[in-house]
């Protein structure tokens, strides 16, 4: 029996996550969403308001949080490092009290320090905030990325050293975007590729898939670069997302598409996934035709 994988978007909340989150579900069909809770480009962090929490908890939708972009556990600087995690700690705290599922860090850079140096970092300080995670709470997910600079993990093969690191956790678990396993070298829009690159993540890290960035690329595969592109408009391609869709290890993880664009484009994109899904058949011509 297949397990049907929820699809959705990264929402905007504008007006409160759930005045602003469930509109936006509504907007763009998506069965699921993630979102920021706090300025994703800033360290400031932002209280919950209690009545947006119930009601978000209340509506039943499936929601993930995404960490800041500025959070590196793996940052040779004191200061980042003390703040990226009060700001993970401030996300999982806010994961309990929406009722999500996981919380998405980007596995980071070891900057101007060695490898070695980031990941014994990342030990002595993830693995206390993955133990604080109290019982029935979210999952950290972490999100490998493009492979540009000193990037600790880009390749799904680099989640191996990542996790050991953190003694495979039961809560550090994974969270793939295929812009950024495309651009780190996994050609997805080869014949069996995107297939390739799950039986190799399945390998490295059993059972740890919790949830999926859905993204074209704008870019060609190794290009380190993470821009993405709407589904089947870049260079990954719509039969690469319908294999995703097919493939056991990606069966019943949520997926939540970060593409260019407002609601109107995110609500195409996720239409088109769900038709991929559904075993629908696909327009003929424009955005997402099955044109590679």
């Amino acid at each position: 029996m297949t397990v049907t994988s929820l699809i959705g978007s990264h929402a905007l909340v504008t007006g409160g996550l759930a005045t602003g989150g469930l509109r936006y579900a509504a907007e763009t069909e998506a069965e699921v969403i993630q979102v920021f809770v706090t300025n994703p480009r800033g360290w400031a962090l932002a209280a919950g308001r209690p009545a947006e929490d119930a009601a978000l908890r209340a509506s039943g939708l499936p929601v993930f949080i995404h960490t800041p972009y500025l959070v590196n556990m793996g940052s040779p600087s004191a200061d980042t490092l003390e703040k990226s995690i009060l700001t993970i700690r401030h996300a999982l705290q806010r994961a309990v009290e929406i009722g999500s599922g996981g919380v998405v860090v980007h596995t980071g850079s070891a900057v101007t320090q060695s490898r070695e140096d980031a990941m014994r970092q990342l030990h002595e300080h993830l693995l206390p905030l993955l133990d604080e995670i109290p019982e029935g709470g979210p999952d950290l997910l972490f999100e490998p990325m493009a492979g540009q600079g000193q990037m600790l993990c880009a390749t799904v093969h680099d989640l191996g050293p990542y996790l050991e690191a953190l003694e495979y956790h039961p809560r550090a678990n994974v969270c793939l975007d295929t812009c950024h396993a495309f651009a780190a070298g996994h050609d997805l829009a080869a014949q069996g590729g995107m297939g390739l690159m799950l039986d190799a993540l399945h390998a490295v890290a059993p059972g740890r898939l919790k949830l999926l960035h859905v993204n074209d690329s704008k870019d060609a595969c190794g290009s380190k670069r993470d821009r993405h592109e709407n589904i089947g408009a870049g260079q990954i391609g719509t039969e690469a997302f319908g294999e995703l869709l097919r493939h056991p290890v990606a069966a019943g993880v949520p997926m939540c598409v970060e593409t260019p664009g407002k609601a109107d484009r995110h609500r195409d994109d996720i239409l088109l996934l769900k038709r991929l899904r559904d075993g629908q058949s696909l327009p003929d011509d424009g955005p997402g035709s099955p044109s590679r």
